[in-house]
């Protein structure tokens, strides 16, 4: 149960801290509601789960052969980043009018957000590095049983997924209890942090 365990707490210590995902991810729930912001986050979990498998199988390994590309990917990251920022205040100008969608683009909504925040958060190999040093300081040099990288896979995915969720309900609840311009002013200044972040890291 100890690897279990590992996984959880790795998988919070990932996402729990506030960035440019759960930035946005907040933001998801506020303009579109829970199940467009909650297929955001299953796209962000699932780039944890890819992760902390590789880091599970190979990580030290991958995370040398990274390494040197790991200013390129930061550059791209952080240029996607400015980008999805810059769409999003271009959007909240319009945001009362943003109401109603159709049921038939229903569907390809909510995968085109999965697909959209697995690709922002796998822009992200350190992660890699991040599991991989985990797994190896507490395997203290001695191999790890394939049941236990299973049981710490288990853990990050479902610690992950449990607080993206969370973040998805909380800009769910506040989409229905923030005024519409309370939702456009929320709107500008979480897309102006994504852009902060995203010029901090070109920085």
């Amino acid at each position: 149960m100890i690897p279990f365990l590992d996984g959880v707490s790795a998988g919070l210590g990932i996402a729990i801290p506030v960035g440019a995902i759960a930035i946005l991810i907040l933001d998801a729930g506020m303009q579109r509601g829970f199940w467009i912001a909650f297929c955001a986050g299953a796209g962000a979990a699932s780039a944890d789960f890819f992760f902390a498998t590789l880091a599970a199988l190979a990580g030290q390994l991958l995370a040398d052969v990274i390494a040197p590309f790991a200013v390129p990917l930061r550059i791209l990251s952080a240029m996607v980043l400015i980008a999805l920022g810059a769409r999003g205040l271009w959007r909240a100008r319009g945001l009362s009018a943003q109401n109603a969608r159709r049921k038939s683009d229903a569907r390809r909504t909510f995968m085109g957000t999965y697909a959209q925040f697995l690709a922002l958060t796998l822009l992200n190999p350190a992660t890699i590095a991040y599991f991989a040093a985990l797994i190896l300081g507490k395997s203290a040099g001695e191999p790890v049983p394939t049941f236990d990288r299973a049981l710490f896979v288990v853990g990050v995915v479902l610690a992950s997924l449990g607080w993206q969720t969370f973040l998805a309900a909380l800009g769910a609840l506040a989409r229905k209890k923030f005024s519409p311009r309370a939702q456009t002013a929320t709107a500008i200044l979480g897309n102006g942090v994504i852009i902060a972040l995203g010029l901090g890291i070109v920085l």
